[in-house]
């Protein structure tokens, strides 16, 4: 089993490497990530960690692991259409 917090935490400051993109943890219960993209009103995302280190997303599209989060992060980006840092 995977400490959730620990993954949503390094998924959001891997995240945050990509300019185009504001990053919020969330508290409570599954602790996540919301990201948007700052430049538009329709791309955002919620993503949490699984017990098994997943990084999924709201619908359900599976990023990563916590294994590499730098990966699940860039994934995360080009989806959103976000440029890194």
């Amino acid at each position: 089993m995977v400490d959730t917090v620990t993954g949503i935490e390094e998924f959001a400051a891997a995240a945050r490497r990509h300019i185009d993109l504001s990053v919020r943890v969330m508290a409570g219960t599954p602790p996540r990530v919301e990201v948007r993209n700052r430049f538009s009103e329709t791309l955002h995302e919620t993503v949490t960690c699984s017990d098994e280190g997943a990084f999924v997303t709201s619908w359900a599209y599976r990023l990563g692991t916590v294994d590499d989060v730098p990966d699940a992060a860039a994934r995360l980006a080009y989806l959103m259409a976000a440029l890194p840092a």
